[in-house]
C-alpha cells in the first residue's frame, strides 16, 4: 500500500465506504444465496419436492442474483467514480506544479518521461484506485463473514479454513516482492524509452542532416525490446501468481470437500449443511485470488505514484507568489541586494552576492563567460525562482510578495529560441493579448518589420503554421516574438539575447526593430554578443556568479578588466562576423 495513495483516498472516503458497503451486501448475499440454494436442492433431492412446493424460493434466488448483480454494477461504478476523481487531481496538480515550477524545473528533467508521467502514469493509476483499494477492504471483510458463518455451521469446517487461508498473503508476498521490482524495471524502461524517443524526435531534422538517424532508430529499436524483455518478466510473474493462488485455493478446497465428505456418507452431517459449505467455501477463497489479481493490475500505477508525488514533492524553485502590487511599474528601480541563488544538488553557487541597480528607463546589458550566471539572473527577474539569499525588490516591494501573474503582465521576456505554437499567425502573436484588436495586431506586425513576409503567406495572418514555426527562418520566428512584445508594450523587457543565432546581416535588420521596442522601457538584456552592449545604456559583467563590474559599455572598454579581455578575445568575430573573420584568416594563411 501507498501511503500517499491512501491519503488520497481519504479524499473521497464517502465513494469508499459506499464501494466497501457494497461488498459486505454481497457477502451477505453471497451466504443468503448458498442457504437458499443449499435448502432448495436439499427438498427436491432429498424431500422429492415438486417444483411447485419450492417454486417461491427458487423466485427468491433469482431476486438475490439480481441483487448482487446490482451491486456489484453499483460498486464497480462507485470505484471507477473513485479513480477518475483522484486521478482529475493528481493530473490537475501535476500540471500546475510543471507550469508553476518555471523553466528552470522543467529543463533539469527529461521531457519525454514528464509528458509520460502527467499521461500514462496517471492513466496507470485506475487498476490500483478503483480494483485494489476497494478490494482490500473486501477481502478484509467478505472472507470474515462467511468464515463467522462457516463455524456457525460446522467448527470443523471453519477450522480448515482458518488454517489454510494464511498460506495465500504469505504466498502472496514472496510473489509479490518480485513482481514489484520487476514493474519498477518495467516502469523505468518506459520513463527512458519515452524520453528517448521524444529527444530524438524533436532533433530528427538534424540528424538527417548528419546521416545519424539510421542509428536513431536502431537504438529506438534496442531500447524498445528491452522494455518488451521487461514486460514479459512482469508478466511471467503475474501468470505464475495466478497459478499458485488458485493451486491453494483448490488444495484447501479439497480439504473442505474430503472433510464434509467423510462425514456425510455416514451421515453424521446433514446433506443441506454440507451442501451450503461447499456452495459457500469456493466464495470465502475468491476475493483473496481476486486480490492477487488486482495487485498484479495495480503495480504499474504504484510505480507510477511514486514518480507522481515526486514531481509533487520536489523543491519548489518558483515562487509561489504573494498578493502584493506595485503602482507606476515603469518609473520603479528593480533592486538586487546582496543576491544569492544555489541549484539544488551542485555544491557552487550561481550567483553569489549580487548587489546592482536597474534604474527606471535604463537599458542594461549582462555579459560574461558561460556559466557566469546570467541566465539565472533573469529566472529571478521572471520569478521562476527565488534568491536563497539576500532580497530582489521592484521599488520596495521584494518580489516574495509581489503577485507573479500580474508582475509577468508588465513583463515582456524575448528569448534566443522563441517558440512557435501550431495554429495561425494571428493566434501566436494574440498569445501576447488575447484581447486585441486586428488593428492592434497589424500595427505591432508593421512595427517589427514582419508585415512583408506574413503578406507573401496564401492566407496572410491566417495562415497555419506547424508546431515550432516549422518552414519558418531564425529571423522570421524572431519577429514575430518581437510583433508579441510590440502588442503586449510592457514597460520591461528581459531579453536572452534574441539576435545570438542570426547571421549579422539580419542581425543588424532586426536591431532597428529591437531599439524601437527598447526606447523608453527598462530592460535587461544577457548579451552574448558583446557588440549587443555597445547599443544599451550601461554593462553588467558577471564571472562565475559574482558581479564583476558596472558601467557604461565605453568607458568599460578602456578600463581593465574581464570585459576589456573579453573585448580583445571576441571582437573579431562579433564585429566581422564568423565568416568574415575566417576569410580574413585564410588570406592572411
Amino acid at each position: 500500500m501507498n501511503p500517499r495513495l491512501l491519503k488520497e483516498v481519504r479524499s473521497v472516503r464517502t465513494l469508499l465506504g459506499l464501494v466497501v458497503l457494497q461488498g459486505v451486501f454481497s457477502g451477505l448475499l453471497i451466504i443468503g444465496q448458498a442457504s437458499l440454494l443449499a435448502l432448495i436442492v436439499s427438498r427436491v433431492f432429498i424431500g422429492h419436492q415438486s417444483l411447485s412446493a419450492v417454486q417461491h424460493l427458487l423466485w427468491i434466488l433469482l431476486a438475490v442474483i439480481a441483487a448482487r448483480a446490482v451491486l456489484t454494477l453499483l460498486g464497480e461504478t462507485g470505484a471507477l467514480m473513485l479513480a477518475t476523481r483522484i486521478q482529475a487531481s493528481l493530473r490537475t496538480r501535476l500540471t500546475e506544479r510543471l507550469l508553476n515550477a518555471g523553466p528552470l524545473y522543467v529543463h533539469s528533467q527529461k521531457t519525454g518521461e514528464l509528458v509520460n508521467t502527467l499521461i500514462q502514469g496517471v492513466e496507470d493509476l485506475e487498476p490500483y484506485l478503483a480494483r485494489y483499494v476497494p478490494q482490500i477492504a473486501i477481502t478484509a471483510l467478505v472472507p470474515t463473514i462467511i468464515l463467522v458463518e462457516a463455524f456457525s455451521r460446522d467448527w470443523i469446517t471453519g477450522l480448515i479454513l482458518l488454517i489454510t487461508v494464511p498460506l495465500i498473503p504469505f504466498f502472496m508476498i514472496l510473489i509479490g516482492r518480485q513482481a514489484e521490482a520487476a514493474t519498477k524495471r518495467q516502469w523505468q524502461t518506459l520513463s527512458r524509452l519515452s524520453a528517448h524517443f521524444l529527444d530524438v524526435l524533436q532533433g530528427l531534422k538534424s540528424l538527417k542532416l548528419l546521416g545519424q538517424s539510421a542509428g536513431q532508430a536502431r537504438g529506438i529499436e534496442r531500447a524498445s525490446d528491452e522494455f518488451r524483455r521487461a514486460t514479459m518478466a512482469s508478466l511471467r510473474i503475474a501468470f505464475v501468481s495466478a497459478l499458485v493462488l488458485e493451486l491453494l485455493a483448490s488444495l484447501s478446497m479439497a480439504m473442505v470437500a474430503v472433510a464434509i465428505g467423510l462425514r456425510v456418507i455416514p451421515g453424521l452431517m446433514p446433506f443441506e449443511t454440507a451442501f451450503f459449505l461447499l456452495v459457500l467455501v469456493p466464495d470465502f477463497y475468491l476475493p483473496w485470488r481476486m486480490l492477487g489479481t488486482r495487485f498484479h493490475d495495480g503495480l504499474n500505477g504504484m510505480e507510477a505514484s511514486k514518480r507522481i508525488f515526486e514531481i509533487l514533492d520536489a523543491p519548489a524553485l518558483a515562487q509561489s507568489g504573494g498578493t502584493g502590487r506595485v503602482d507606476h511599474v515603469e518609473s520603479q528601480p528593480i533592486v538586487l541586494d546582496r543576491v544569492d541563488f544555489q541549484y539544488s544538488g551542485r555544491a557552487e553557487s550561481a550567483l553569489r552576492g549580487v548587489s546592482a541597480v536597474v534604474r527606471p528607463g535604463e537599458r542594461v546589458a549582462v555579459v560574461g563567460p558561460s556559466g557566469a550566471g546570467k541566465s539565472t539572473l533573469l529566472a529571478l527577474l521572471m520569478g521562476f525562482a527565488q534568491p536563497t539569499g539576500g532580497s530582489l525588490r521592484l521599488g520596495s516591494t521584494p518580489f516574495a510578495d509581489m503577485d507573479l501573474s500580474w508582475w509577468r503582465q508588465h513583463v515582456m521576456f524575448l528569448t534566443q529560441n522563441p517558440y512557435i505554437f501550431s495554429g495561425t499567425v494571428q493566434d501566436n502573436l494574440l498569445m501576447a493579448r488575447p484581447g486585441a484588436s486586428e488593428g492592434e495586431v497589424q500595427q505591432a506586425v508593421e512595427r517589427a518589420g514582419a508585415d512583408a513576409y506574413i503578406k507573401a503567406m496564401p492566407q496572410g495572418l491566417f495562415t497555419q503554421l506547424g508546431e515550432g514555426g516549422s518552414g519558418l527562418s531564425g529571423g522570421q520566428k524572431q519577429r514575430l516574438a518581437l510583433a508579441r512584445a510590440y502588442l503586449k508594450d510592457a514597460p520591461i523587457i528581459l531579453m536572452d539575447e534574441p539576435t545570438a543565432n542570426l547571421d549579422p546581416e539580419t542581425e543588424a535588420d532586426l536591431w532597428n526593430g529591437l531599439e524601437q521596442l527598447l526606447s523608453g522601457r527598462t530592460a535587461v538584456v544577457v548579451a552574448h554578443r558583446l557588440s549587443t552592449a555597445r547599443h544599451l545604456d550601461s554593462v553588467w559583467v558577471m564571472n562565475r556568479g559574482v558581479l564583476e563590474q558596472v558601467g557604461k559599455p565605453r568607458e568599460l572598454e578602456l578600463m581593465p578588466g574581464l570585459y576589456r579581455e573579453l573585448i580583445r578575445a571576441y571582437a573579431p568575430v562579433q564585429e566581422e562576423g564568423l565568416y568574415a573573420s575566417l576569410h580574413r584568416t585564410a588570406e592572411t594563411l
